[in-house]
């Protein structure tokens, strides 16, 4: 079989069922690899409008069902416009494949300026991955497709990477498939360790979990709720990990709300976090001891300074130190109650949510008129950053943000792959005018698949954020960050897209119920705004209360 066979066949053995794809010369014998599969083993193909997009949508598929999402660009430019949505989904722990053509074996590193050629494209692609290899001949496409997958399913997810030259691709060869990966153990943690970090959370008097994006990718929600009602204490939820636990839950906190026992607590369990703010370990208490478990052994070391670190799958880890603790005499969490008033502390967040408008309204339509098992995309956009806390998550991948990585324009087109995955499930994409402009060709994209995706444009025609900060820092200068855009609801219907358009949150709401059903359409909401409050200084400066104790009874 050619190269090209072999690369479709395998990635069909090994579960992959979709395929983000641009195609291009150096990809003609990949794609019609694919078009080749027999019926029984079929890959979609969903060909979109720009490279960004094709990783992007790999991205949202993965992190909204933890499958792998995969793309496919040609070389050169092509895998480098790809590479944004790469580096969110490395700074993520998102399960993303990238299959980059390259140009022919024999030409490669010798400058010689043929189409699409740029200096070393191999360690380009890999200081993005956590895995990259290339293929040099037929019969090691199967093998190095069975590697990529297994590097996807083993410790830190994250994604890999894998070149394919054109030659390679059309050459004939006598090529063997493999079975499909089967699912590695995930690693489990030190038992040492896990005595250790056991000992200090049964002798704190303050214990507070702190859940980072990790503990979404690692799937160990179940064993947090246990640990958390074990230990009862709260659990303090990051930006990236919401919805680790449901936000309705006794002991679930925003970051925000997390502020103040953070402040008193005399320990912190960091689970599947990198731990930082900024360049700096998390600001904690005074004395407070500090326990870290993750996967990815960088994670655990300098600038931070655990008193007990521990390696492991987070899921596994959280597991053992229920275990361990209930050795101790503390299995249902019976003899201890929290040590703080968790809903005076979420009243406290609650005013600060609502001093900032008319952002906390409109965050409130969004949920107000998303279903429960919704899934929101949520976008670097002034409505966006207030929903970091203010938007109320109830289920682990429910929730999808850029991560550190802050990557302005990706909420479109991840969120188009978050729908492709997830056909049965409303997906919400909010953006700002000047981030939606990255990925808007890909309503034709949506068009044509019949994306059933509902994308709500926040247009204050400019990028918000500079033009503020310009206007405080700078006498009021504005300079290049005022935008000209179209008529987002004349553009969509001209792609064959609905459009509509909301003044008011109330009205939000109302096409947001309207349109979050089961109908396969894609809708693009056209929301008119004016100038925005900077919601941080409230949100990360307000000062912390006094805590109150817990109430008895």
């Amino acid at each position: 079989m050619t190269g090209g066979d072999a690369l479709a066949r395998q990635l069909a053995r090994e579960g992959i069922r979709d395929i983000f794809g641009v195609p291009g010369v150096q990809l003609d014998y990949a794609v019609d690899g694919l078009a080749r599969l027999p019926a029984t083993s079929p890959i979609a193909y969903w060909n979109t409008r720009h490279e960004q997009a094709t990783s992007y949508m790999a991205d949202g598929y993965s992190r909204s069902t933890g499958r792998i999402g995969t793309c496919m660009v040609v070389p050169g430019p092509g895998l480098l416009n790809a590479l944004a949505g790469v580096s969110t989904a490395y700074a993520c722990s998102s399960r993303v494949l990238c299959i980059s053509g390259q140009i022919p074996s024999d030409a490669i590193g010798r400058g010689l300026g043929l189409l699409h050629e740029i200096p070393d494209q191999s360690r380009i692609l890999g200081t993005l991955t956590k895995w990259s290899a290339r293929a040099e001949s037929p019969r090691q496409v199967a093998p190095l497709v069975h590697e990529a997958v297994h590097q996807l399913r083993s410790g830190r997810p994250r994604p890999v990477g894998l070149e394919i030259p054109p030659d390679v691709l059309q050459a004939t060869a006598e090529v063997s498939l493999l079975e499909p990966v089967a699912h590695d153990e995930p690693l489990a943690p030190d038992p040492a360790a896990v005595v250790r970090g056991a000992r200090l959370l049964a002798s704190a008097e303050r214990p507070v979990i702190y859940a980072g994006g990790g503990a979404v990718a690692g799937n160990a929600s179940q064993p947090l709720r246990r640990l958390a009602e074990l230990l009862q204490c709260p659990v303090v939820m990051s930006p990236n990990g919401r919805g680790a636990l449901d936000d309705r839950h006794p002991l679930a906190l925003t970051w925000l709300a997390g502020r103040a026992p953070l402040s008193e607590a005399d320990l912190v369990l960091g689970v599947g976090s990198r731990f930082l703010t900024g360049q700096d370990q998390l600001a904690l208490a005074p004395g407070a001891r500090c326990v870290l478990l993750n996967v990815e052994p960088g994670d655990l070391a300098d600038p931070r300074h655990p008193d007990v670190a521990i390696l492991g799958d987070a899921a596994l880890g959280l597991s053992a130190l229920c275990d361990e603790l209930a050795g101790t005499g503390r299995s249902d969490g019976s003899g201890r109650r929290v040590w703080l008033d968790l809903d005076d502390v979420r009243r406290w967040a609650e005013d600060i949510q609502a001093q900032i408008e008319p952002q906390y309204s409109w965050v409130r339509a969004l949920r107000a008129a998303l279903p429960e098992d919704g899934i929101l995309v949520n976008e670097f956009t002034q409505v966006g950053y207030m929903s970091q806390a203010a938007f109320p998550v109830y289920h682990p991948r429910s929730y999808i943000s850029p991560g550190y990585q802050g990557t302005l324009g990706y909420g479109f087109p991840t969120a188009l792959g978050a729908r492709v995955a997830n056909p049965d499930t409303p997906v919400l994409s909010i953006s700002g005018d000047g981030g939606f402009g990255w990925g808007l060709s890909e309503l034709s994209t949506a068009r044509k698949f019949g994306i059933g995706l509902v994308t709500v444009v926040f247009n204050d025609q400019a990028y918000g954020n500079v033009r503020r900060a310009q206007v405080q820092q700078f006498d009021g200068r504005i300079f290049g960050s005022e935008l000209l855009n179209p008529d987002f609801v004349d553009m969509a219907e001209s792609f064959g897209v609905r459009g509509a358009r909301a003044t008011t949150p109330g009205e939000l709401e109302g096409l947001l119920r309207e349109t979050l059903g089961p109908a396969a359409e894609p809708v693009l909401i056209d929301v008119p705004v004016g100038v925005m409050p900077q919601p941080f200084r409230h949100l990360r400066e307000s000062p912390v209360p006094k805590l109150r104790p817990a109430p008895l009874g």
